[in-house]
């Protein structure tokens, strides 16, 4: 598939098939993705990919910290806000209230809330698990690096015919993961990436979520034809 078309099938899947990913797919991955850019090409990024035994270990580990421990853990960066704000908590309660209507799971039922929570940790069954970790010695611009790296495995995956949900939700538990693949002092645990073949016949995976349209975010100066203008440039400039 070509690159767009890659951008607009790309979702967070969480429901995947057991079919294994071959681990020449999955270097490929790895090493397309890294590509991506960095600032002044430090290359910030590393990689721990599991799967089989290896990954049924640590999801067992994992899953039993969240179960009977969860307020012993903590993820070393902050993902979200401490306060939090429109339009970000209003799209944030919609995608938890689609997600758990797809699932038939009521608003008001927290234990299969929490059991659906907790299946980041079993990577959604996905075959296949990526950690990614950066040098925690690195400064914000590295973080941007990140990102750019691992938007080139979900659109590489994509490629390859396979479907990825990126989970900030494992950085809770980076302590256990540091453990079991002895992590470097010097790294931080960025996310985890679950990567393998979709179940089209789960219902959360009917679940695609909104964006808002391109002129609520963009706004487009100097261009033939554009609606707005050079006048209009000049008064953003000097607001």
């Amino acid at each position: 598939m070509n690159v767009e078309e890659a951008i607009l099938t790309r979702r967070s899947v969480r429901r995947f098939l057991p079919k294994p990913v071959p681990e020449p797919v999955v270097r490929k991955i790895i090493e397309v993705s890294a590509r991506a850019p960095s600032g002044h090409n430090i290359q910030p990024w590393k990689v721990y990919a599991i799967a089989g035994e290896v990954k049924d270990r640590f999801c067992a580990d994992i899953l039993k910290a969240a179960e009977t421990e969860p307020d012993k853990h903590r993820p070393e960066y902050e993902y979200y806000p401490t306060e939090w704000h429109e339009p970000y908590i209003g799209r944030r309660r919609e995608l938890g209230y689609d997600l758990y209507a797809k699932l038939g799971i009521a608003r008001d039922d927290v234990a299969a809330r929490t059991s659906q929570m907790n299946r980041n940790y079993l990577f959604f069954d996905a075959p296949a698990g990526l950690f990614v970790t950066m040098d925690r010695r690195l400064n914000t611009g590295s973080y941007i690096d990140m990102g750019m790296f691992l938007q080139n495995i979900l659109l590489a995956a994509r490629g390859h015919g396979l479907h990825t949900c990126g989970q900030a939700a494992f950085t809770w538990y980076h302590d256990i993961i540091r453990k079991q693949l002895s992590f470097d002092d010097t790294e931080i645990l960025i996310c985890g990436v679950a990567l393998g073949y979709e179940d089209t016949t789960a219902p959360e995976n009917k679940l695609v979520t909104k964006r808002v349209p391109v002129d609520t975010y963009a706004k487009f100066f100097g261009f033939s034809g554009s609606s707005t203008g050079a006048a209009s440039a000049r008064t953003t400039a000097g607001s």
